[in-house]
C-alpha cells in the first residue's frame, strides 16, 4: 500500500521536479523503482521493456570488465549470413602434364637438351602437345587453355626451332622477325626470361624487351643494334613506332599476341591495330598466333583481324572431343553476356576452391586471422592477397605491417614459441615505379613464404612458384578474373588452394560461379577467427578470468574485439592516417559501381552499410564527405568540384575504373603525370 500511495505521489505533479529527483536517486530507490516497474507489467501482457533493462545491464557489466576496448559493437548489428544453396557442379578439369616427351617432336637436338638440362622440363603438357606440332607446320593458331598450363613454351620452342632453322643464318642487324605483345611489364620480363633459356645453345638469335617505366634512350640504341625476338607491351611498342626511325618489321615472320583478352581490356585495341598496320604495311605475310586462358567477344574480334584460316586449339573442349576450325566456331556474332553465360572455364586439377560469408565489419579482423593462421602458425605458406584498387593495397599493406608485423620483438623476449616467425608483407601495384615492381617481383619469385598484396596486375600469366593460397578479397568482375587470379596458385600440376571473401549481400556470386561450372565450398568465419587463440597478443587480461577454454565462442570474440582496436587505434593515431583509410576506402567504393550490369543484382552500392565497410578500413565512423579527397589514380583538380546529392553516380564509377586500369597497364608514356605523383 505504501509504495503504490508512493507511486501516486511521484505521479500526480506535472513531471520534471520527480524525473530530476529520480535522477539523483541512490541505488535503493532505484531498485525500489525497479521492483514497481515489475509489479505494474505483471498485469500487462508485454514483456519487451524487462529484457532491454537486462541488456543494458550486461552492457554495462562488461563494459566495466574490459573499459579500454572502444569497438564492443563489432559482432552486433551484422546482417544474418546465409546458407549457401547451390548445386554440385562437375568441373572441368586439364590434365595438365601428357606422357609425351618433347623427344618425340621434330626439334633441334640442341634444343631438345636445353629443355631437358636448363629448363629441366621432360614431358610436354597439354596444351603443348596440341600446339607446338600445328605451329610447327606455320598455321596460325588460336589457343584457349587454363592459365598455369605452359603456353609460353607452347609458342616458344616452335618459335625458336623454325628461326635457328632458317637456310640464310639471321644476324642481329635484321631486326625483328618475331614480336611477342603481352599486357604487363612483369609478363614481359618473364616471357624474356623463358626465350632466353631457349636460344641458349643459338647465340646469335637476340631477344629484347620494350615497356614502359624503361629509359627509351637505352631501348632506342638496342633496336638500332637488332633484336630479334622482339617482347614488348602495346603501349610501348606503339611509342616506338611513332617515335623511333630505326624500328622496322621487313623481315618479321611471326606475330604472338599473349594474354589476348587483358590486352583488349579498356583501351588497348586499338594500340593492337595500330600495330598490326604498322606490320601489314611492311610485309603482308607472317604467322600469327593469339593466347588466352579466356575467350571473350574481343580475342574472337581480334582473332577475324589478325588470324588467318586458324587452328582453334581449346585443351578444355578438347576432353569434350570438340577441336574444330576456329572459323567455324568462333565467329559467330554473340554479345558479350553470351559469350560469357555460355562459358565454362577449366581449372587447374590440383586446386581446392574455398568461399567464406563475411560481414563487412568484420572483413579486417578475418582476413588478419587468416593470414596469420596460415602465416605465421602453419608456416611454409606463401599467399597473394588481391585488391580491387591500388590505395586499397597501400593501405592494408602499411596497416598489416604495422599492426601483424610490428611489436614481434617486444614478444620474442617473453620466450613465445610461436612469434619466431616474422610474417613478410610485399605489394604490387600499377601506381609503383617500374625499378620498385621489379624489385617486388623478383623477390617474391624467390621467397618460399611471404604474402603479397596486390591489384590485377599480377592476376595474368605470372608464373609465380610455391604460391599455396590465393585470397580474393575484393571478388572478381568476372568469372573469367576469378579463373586468372585463381590461375597464381596449383600451376603445372602442383597443389594450391583460394578463398574468395564475399558479404552476406553478395551470396549470389556462388550460384553465378556454379553456372560455369566452378565449385566452392564454404569455410566458415568463426573458424578463421579461432586462430586468434593461438597469438597472445589479443588476449584479453582481466584479472579474474584465468582459465580459458580452447574455442570459446566468447573470448574469440574478445579477442577479435582487441584486435579490431589495435587496428583502430593505428588509424587513428594521427590525421594523416585517418585521410588515408577514407581515401582507400573511397577507391573500394569506386571500384565497387563499376561492377558490370549482368552482377549488379548482386554487387550493388545501395547494398553496402557504409559505417560498417569503414570498419573494415579501421574507421570509427561512417566518414563524410568523401569525393573530396584526392585519390591516386585521379588528376588534380583547379576548380572546387560542386557538391551533388548522389556521390557514387556510374559515370563517376566508371572513369574510376579506366583510372585504375590505365594505371595498372600504363605504357609508361605518361611520365609527366607519374612524376607529378610524386611530387
Amino acid at each position: 500500500k505504501q509504495s503504490s500511495a508512493l507511486k501516486r505521489n511521484l505521479q500526480l505533479p506535472h513531471g520534471s521536479p520527480p524525473l530530476k529527483r529520480k535522477r539523483k536517486a541512490s541505488i535503493s530507490t532505484f531498485k525500489k523503482c525497479a521492483a514497481e516497474a515489475d509489479i505494474k507489467e505483471k498485469g500487462s501482457s508485454s514483456q519487451k521493456p524487462l529484457p532491454k533493462k537486462q541488456l543494458t545491464d550486461k552492457q554495462n557489466e562488461s563494459q566495466k570488465s574490459k573499459p579500454f576496448i572502444k569497438t564492443s559493437s563489432l559482432f552486433r548489428n551484422n546482417p544474418d549470413i546465409p546458407e549457401i544453396h547451390r548445386k554440385a557442379v562437375q568441373q572441368v578439369q586439364e590434365t595438365v602434364f601428357t606422357t609425351d616427351s618433347f623427344s618425340q617432336l621434330d626439334l633441334h637436338p640442341h634444343l631438345i637438351s636445353t629443355i631437358n638440362t636448363v629448363l629441366k622440363i621432360t614431358s610436354m603438357t597439354s596444351v603443348q602437345k596440341q600446339t607446338i606440332p600445328v605451329l610447327l607446320q606455320g598455321k596460325d593458331a588460336l589457343v584457349r587453355s587454363q592459365t598455369g598450363s605452359g603456353k609460353t613454351l607452347a609458342y616458344g620452342i616452335p618459335l625458336v626451332q623454325s628461326l635457328q632453322g632458317m637456310e640464310s643464318k639471321i644476324q642481329r642487324s635484321d631486326g625483328p622477325y618475331a614480336l611477342i605483345l603481352v599486357p604487363t611489364r612483369e609478363l614481359a620480363l618473364q616471357s624474356f626470361d623463358t626465350v632466353q633459356k631457349l636460344l641458349k645453345p643459338f647465340t646469335w638469335i637476340v631477344p629484347g624487351v620494350l615497356m614502359g617505366g624503361e629509359k627509351r634512350k637505352s631501348e632506342k640504341a638496342r633496336l638500332r643494334k637488332g633484336i630479334n625476338i622482339l617482347i614488348s607491351t602495346p603501349g610501348r611498342l606503339v611509342d616506338h613506332i611513332k617515335s623511333t626511325e630505326c624500328i622496322h618489321f621487313r623481315r618479321t615472320q611471326w606475330l604472338i599476341i599473349d594474354e589476348a583478352d587483358r590486352i583488349l581490356d579498356l583501351g588497348f585495341e586499338k594500340d593492337v591495330t595500330v600495330i598490326l598496320n604498322a606490320l601489314n604495311a611492311q610485309r603482308e605475310t607472317r604467322q600469327n598466333v593469339l593466347l588466352s586462358a579466356t575467350l571473350t567477344e574481343g580475342v574472337t574480334r581480334l582473332a577475324d583481324i589478325s588470324l588467318n584460316d586458324p587452328v582453334s586449339i581449346s585443351i578444355a573442349d578438347e576432353i569434350q572431343k570438340e577441336l574444330k576450325p576456329a572459323s567455324q566456331t568462333d565467329r559467330e556474332p554473340s554479345s558479350l553476356s553470351n559469350c560469357m553465360d555460355q562459358e565454362n572455364f577449366a581449372v587447374p586439377e590440383k586446386l581446392k576452391q574455398y568461399v567464406m560469408m563475411v560481414p563487412s565489419k568484420l572483413r579486417l579482423v578475418t582476413l588478419a586471422a587468416f593470414i596469420l593462421e596460415k602465416g605465421k602458425f602453419e608456416k611454409h605458406h606463401k599467399m597473394i592477397i588481391f585488391f580491387s584498387s591500388c590505395e586499397q593495397v597501400e593501405f592494408h599493406y602499411e596497416l598489416l605491417v604495422k599492426v601483424l608485423s610490428g611489436g614481434l620483438e617486444s614478444e620474442q623476449s617473453e620466450g613465445s614459441s610461436v612469434s619466431s616467425t616474422r610474417l613478410q608483407f610485399l605489394r604490387l601495384h600499377g601506381n609503383m615505379e617500374q625499378e620498385e615492381r621489379t624489385e617486388v617481383f623478383q623477390e617474391f619469385l624467390k621467397s618460399k613464404t611471404g604474402v603479397l598484396l596486390c591489384t590485377d596486375v599480377a592476376a595474368r600469366g605470372l608464373d609465380l612458384p610455391r604460391v599455396t593460397w590465393i585470397v580474393q578479397y575484393n571478388a572478381p568482375a568476372s568469372p573469367a578474373e576469378y579463373i586468372h587470379r585463381i590461375g597464381r596458385t596449383a600451376r603445372i600440376g602442383c597443389h594450391g588452394n583460394s578463398l574468395l571473401v564475399l558479404a552476406p549481400s553478395e551470396a549470389g556470386y556462388v550460384s553465378l560461379l556454379a553456372s560455369h561450372k566452378i565449385n566452392v565450398s564454404e569455410i566458415k568465419m568463426e573458424k578463421v577467427l579461432s586462430s586468434l587463440m593461438k597469438d597472445d597478443r589479443f588476449k584479453l587480461h582481466r584479472p579474474r578470468s584465468k582459465k580459458s577454454c580452447g574455442t570459446d565462442p566468447q573470448e574469440v570474440r574478445e579477442r577479435a574485439t582487441v584486435l579490431q582496436t589495435k587496428f583502430e587505434d593505428y588509424v587513428h593515431s594521427n590525421e594523416g592516417t585517418v585521410q588515408w583509410a577514407k581515401k582507400a576506402l573511397q577507391s573500394f567504393l569506386c571500384a565497387y559501381t563499376t561492377y558490370p550490369r549482368n552482377l549488379k543484382h548482386i554487387f550493388h552500392i545501395k547494398s553496402l552499410h557504409l559505417g560498417h565497410v569503414a570498419k573494415s578500413f579501421g574507421l570509427r565512423d561512417a566518414p563524410q564527405n568523401l569525393t573530396a579527397l584526392p585519390t591516386a589514380g585521379s588528376k588534380k583538380r583547379t576548380k572546387p568540384k560542386p557538391k551533388r546529392s548522389d556521390l557514387l553516380k556510374k559515370t563517376h564509377g566508371k572513369r574510376r575504373l579506366a583510372e585504375i586500369l590505365r594505371s595498372e597497364y600504363s605504357s609508361g608514356m605518361d611520365t609527366g603525370v607519374s612524376k607529378v605523383k610524386k611530387k
